[in-house]
């Protein structure tokens, strides 16, 4: 069935249906009316609660290729399986749980559903539906201390205990009921997106990981919002299901939608962007 989150396949089937009625109907006309219909303000509003909703309803989670068809399962006995069991902290908002699954691991970030992570070794694992992997860390004495998620970047998560990973679901829990933005967000993705234009990031208000990727993607990055020209306008739009506040922002040529989330010391701990309509 579809929802809010097929609105553009919905745009184009009315377009097509009028147009078989000989009655014209532009793109952009069409997203408007069907974000009105959903009862939004328009298209940049609801193209915002798509993103975070996920993306569309019959969309992957995840807009990349299915992973290496090379990678082979291997048996794990259950008993190591369960060594891995637990929770990894992303961000201040965000948690990975990691449970066994019968012969292989369910993994659920924060905010989205339960994905299983085969094993490739006993320490690496992969995903078949998303590309993704995961690589545990161990200490000399054998305790899993650590992972790595392998997927736009290199992203560890140091092991937590489970009353801090309440303590995390029970803040971010509380900022997507309240959907107000956190202190500082606004600030911070006004200089990340200046600087990124440039083509000179401010590396030092990122945390490690955010400025790996940054450097990573900055060839792609850069052009793309050079082009889309200066700031005129931002709008906060609400709050993420990982607890990350949502932007709007209006450029000279186009517009931009952001999800930013600060650390405890004020530093972008996570930051990324999809185009306007």
């Amino acid at each position: 069935m579809r929802d809010f989150r097929d609105a553009k396949a919905m745009a184009q089937t009315l377009r097509e249906a009028l147009g078989a009625k000989s009655i014209p109907l532009t793109h952009s006309d069409s997203l408007e009316l069907i974000a009105r219909l959903f009862g939004q303000r328009d298209w940049n509003t609801l193209s915002a609660r798509i993103q975070s909703a996920g993306g569309p309803a019959d969309a992957p989670d995840s807009p990349q290729s299915p992973p290496d068809a090379l990678r082979q399962e291997i048996a794990v006995d259950p008993e190591a399986l369960d060594r891995y069991a637990g929770y990894y902290q992303l961000s201040e908002q965000a948690v990975l749980t990691v449970t066994r699954d019968d012969r292989h691991l369910a993994v659920q970030l924060t905010g989205q559903r339960v994905v299983p992570f085969f094993a490739e070794s006993k320490t690496k694992y992969f995903a078949r539906e998303v590309n993704a992997q995961i690589s545990f860390v161990t200490a000399p004495d054998g305790q899993v201390t650590s992972l790595i998620l392998h997927q736009n970047g290199d992203r560890p998560m140091p092991r937590i205990d489970a009353a801090t990973a309440k303590k995390i679901a029970d803040r971010t829990a509380e900022r997507v009921k309240n959907q107000s933005p956190a202190p500082g967000t606004e600030d911070a993705l006004r200089r990340l997106v200046e600087a990124v234009a440039s083509g000179h990031p401010n590396y030092d208000e990122m945390t490690p990981a955010l400025a790996t990727a940054t450097r990573e993607q900055l060839p792609q990055l850069q052009p793309s919002l050079a082009d889309l020209g200066a700031i005129r306008s931002i709008r906060f739009l609400g709050v993420g299901a990982q607890g990350e506040d949502v932007y709007s922002i209006g450029h000279e040529n186009g517009a931009s939608h952001w999800r930013i989330a600060l650390d405890a010391n004020g530093i972008i701990s996570t930051a990324w962007v999809t185009p306007g309509p």
